[in-house]
């Protein structure tokens, strides 16, 4: 959501700012613009809606000069994606760009229109800079003016400041919202997250909550909460790990479906050696009560998949929520219970805050997180990354595959710790774990028959998803998929949920997926699913060879699934779900890497 991108550089800045923009599209956006300071001291600012390339003619047509500049992409939350609504605003001497929501903005814009400033927009940001313009009007320098700004400030944000005059100075402060200060050699850079900075340093330092940082082409002074100056650490980052290359795939997401074999392999030689499951010290299960896993959209499911494992191989009893519903609810929780909070970025606003609550009330947190240098991983007591690599496609999909690989591992270890599990049976559990990347490979040969369905998909007004056990949530991912992409209504239920409700939806028009591994559950999926046919309602059934041959006459379609994986089995069957989901928003024209109304990284409520 929102990027944020600032430099004090030796060059023109413009055509710097839109290449870092670009490289912070995967966040989602619907404008963008840059402002800079000239070598006169002269502050100005472009904008644009719609994608860069419109920002990127608009500098053509009507260059900004300067050595100095910020910019930003904007997901709209309050008003229109507009000219006048998109970032960076300005107010006489000062522009600012910001990510996150102010919550007071309508009482400080009323106390603004009653000093005689009138706003020109319709968004929560523009009141930051008329009301650090009044702080400078009243006589107050840069840092007082946005200390007294930032003083009146409810809720979250990410924020930068560029100043007339000022061609050697930038404000950068964060609450909330995440926000990286990078260092060069006589340059100095401020970005959203770490991939913005990438082409221009290696060096980075991310502020701490409450922090504001100020900053001139000689370095960094960063202040906390209360204003006392603070020393925060630096760290370097790969650069190679932050590259964007579609690498000759069409989309971002198709090159992320097929990298699903290889950052599984990954996330296996990280967490177990051999027989062994190889986790940072006091992951010791044995005397935890309880579990609460929480995220937020696709990794909310992959939790829910994981409370099946925890609870079957575990006997741990398992809470699985939505994080915005979690933190509001104020749930009770044991001494004697652990917390896992599940966010590729690591900065979903709802799950941190989620973890905030909860730290508070368990004895122990976990973070699973992509990111590792995110706020949750800092956070949390134990941080677990994923290592999926950088995902740029809004919808997921290596990240919940690599999601659940590292719970499938937790869960094995919780079972284990707590006698469940012994060392016979953890060693064939790590075996048919092992296969899964293999198994994911014979996957993604289904590539062109999910293709070969897209058109009929891709006519529907409405598609069901069915699944039991497990395969539940995969079908609850599959149908968030197909929403996000194709904007078709989906929808995911439990397969023995069919006759309170759903069912009466079935007609010849409605798809139905359903997800049928030949296990314990089959021949109650196969019920549910001729309940289906009964009514006329057309069948795309996703089993094994084994299980094809004994149910898939009478279907619309069929995809033959490999066989194995044991209850790791989700993980395979997710592959589909993204396949079917990709080749029908192909089919339809939509944008599959940058679906409408929709953020990478959710850091606002």
């Amino acid at each position: 959501m929102c990027g944020i991108v600032g430099i004090l550089g030796n060059h023109e800045v413009s055509p710097q700012l839109v290449d870092a923009l670009r490289r912070l599209e995967y966040r989602g956006y619907d404008s963008a613009g840059v402002a800079t300071v000239d070598a006169q001291g002269r502050l100005d600012r472009r904008r644009a809606v719609g994608k860069l390339v419109n920002l990127s003619d608009r500098l053509v047509h009507d260059p900004l000069p300067g050595h100095s500049g910020i910019g930003h992409t904007r997901w709209a939350t309050h008003g229109a994606a507009t000219e006048n609504n998109a970032h960076p605003h300005q107010s006489g001497p000062v522009a600012v760009v910001h990510n996150g929501i102010i919550e007071n903005f309508r009482e400080l814009r009323e106390e603004l229109v009653a000093l005689g400033l009138q706003p020109q927009s319709q968004t929560d940001t523009e009141v930051v800079a008329l009301l650090t313009a009044h702080h400078l009007g009243q006589g107050m320098d840069p840092l007082q003016a946005t200390r007294a700004t930032l003083a009146r400030l409810q809720g979250a944000f990410a924020l930068a400041f560029l100043f007339q005059g000022e061609a050697d100075l930038m404000i950068a402060a964060r609450k909330g919202s995440p926000l990286a200060i990078g260092h060069g050699e006589g340059e100095m850079f401020v970005g959203s997250d770490a991939v913005a900075l990438a082409p221009f340093t290696d060096r980075i330092t991310y502020l701490e909550d409450g922090d504001h940082a100020v900053l001139t082409r000689s370095g960094v002074r960063i202040h906390d909460g209360e204003g006392h100056q603070v020393s925060r650490p630096a760290s370097r980052i790969d650069v190679g790990s932050t590259a964007i290359d579609r690498g000759g795939y069409r989309h971002f997401m198709a090159k992320e479906i097929a990298e699903q074999p290889v950052v599984l392999g990954d996330v296996l030689n990280h967490y177990v050696k051999g027989d062994r499951i190889v986790l940072p010290d006091g992951l010791d299960f044995a005397s935890v009560d309880r579990l609460s896993l929480v995220g937020c959209g696709t990794a909310h499911y992959a939790g829910h998949v994981a409370k099946y494992w925890f609870e079957q191989l575990a006997g741990l009893p398992c809470d699985i929520d939505v994080a915005s519903e979690f933190r509001y609810r104020e749930p009770p929780l044991s001494p004697g219970s652990w917390f896992i909070a599940i966010s590729q970025s690591g900065e979903t606003a709802d799950t941190l805050a989620a973890l905030h609550y909860a730290r508070a009330h368990v004895s122990r947190s976990i973070g699973l997180v992509n990111v590792g240098t995110s706020a949750i991983a800092r956070d949390a007591d134990i941080a677990l990354p994923t290592l999926a690599g950088i995902e740029v496609g809004v919808a997921s999909s290596k990240a919940f595959t690599c999601q659940l690989a590292v719970l499938a591992i937790l869960a094995l270890k919780a079972g284990h710790d707590r006698g469940r599990i012994d060392d016979a049976a953890l060693a064939a559990h790590l075996a048919d774990l092992r296969a899964i990347p293999g198994l994911v490979q014979q996957a993604l040969q289904l590539s062109d028959a999910c293709r070969q369905q897209a058109d009929w998909l891709a006519e529907a007004q409405d598609v069901l998803y069915l699944g039991r056990g497990a395969l539940f949530p995969v079908a609850l991912e599959g149908a968030l998929k197909l929403k996000e992409l194709s904007y078709i209504h989906a929808e995911g239920y439990a397969s023995g949920e069919l006759k309170h409700g759903p069912i009466a939806l079935i007609d010849r028009n409605v798809p139905v997926v359903v997800l049928a591994p030949r296990d314990r559950l089959f021949e109650k999926t196969v019920s549910n699913m001729q309940e289906v046919m009964a009514r006329h309602g057309q069948i795309l059934l996703l089993s094994d060879q084994d299980g094809l041959a004994e149910a898939a006459e009478g279907t619309h379609a069929s995809l033959a699934m490999p066989a194995g994986g044991g209850i790791f089995q989700p993980i395979v069957y997710a592959v589909p779900m993204q396949y079917l989901a990709y080749h029908t928003a192909v089919a339809k024209g939509t944008d599959v890497d940058q679906p409408r109304n929709l953020a990478k990284s959710v850091t606002v409520e």
